[in-house]
């Protein structure tokens, strides 16, 4: 039994936190232009919307986007919205930087309480937050660019439970935790 059938969702006492790695950006920087202004390759614009559409049943439509401002993570999110149909307000956040303080996306998911919220980032910061919630010195797998990562936990905040980890090009986990080596 997978760790979604075991774990009934709902909305009064857990909410779902997906954490989502940009996909592959381009290693030249913009003429003129700092690092902000990278890009998605060719090839992640292509590739992302095929293994989002893999995890569609899984994530289904969130209730919240938030992303950070830089050009690769606001591709990523359009990417992902357009798959998964979400259809309301991407709110960037300077929160979800590389360097982003994992503590202060605390404050920011106690606004969403009930919901599902996806936040769109970097390394980092998307495998310290992974930790973060889950109650760990440190995520135990790589947090490769397109990845995804499913956690449930309580509303009022505390450790969660990993229910999803897909990385693009790799088979789908759905496991709990102590699962995942």
């Amino acid at each position: 039994m997978t760790r979604v059938d075991a774990v009934a969702y709902s909305s009064n006492t857990l909410m779902r936190v997906f954490l989502v790695r940009h996909g592959d950006a381009d290693a030249d920087i913009p003429d003129g232009l700092d690092d902000e202004a990278r890009a998605l390759t060719a090839k992640a614009r292509v590739g992302l919307p095929g293994h989002f559409d893999a995890l569609r049943a899984l994530v289904g439509t969130p209730d919240v986007m938030v992303m950070s401002p830089l050009v690769r993570a606001v591709q990523t999110a359009t990417l992902l919205a357009q798959v998964v149909g979400y259809e309301g307000p991407m709110r960037p956040t300077r929160l979800l930087f590389p360097d982003g303080p994992v503590g202060a996306l605390e404050k920011l998911l106690g606004e969403h309480e009930g919901k599902s919220v996806v936040l769109v980032g970097h390394q980092p910061s998307m495998g310290a937050a992974a930790a973060h919630f889950l109650g760990m010195s440190s995520f135990p797998r790589p947090v490769t660019p397109g990845t995804v990562i499913g956690i449930e936990r309580p509303d009022a905040g505390g450790s969660g439970s990993l229910f999803l980890y897909a990385a693009p090009g790799q088979p789908i986990v759905q496991a709990l935790e102590r699962d995942l080596p």
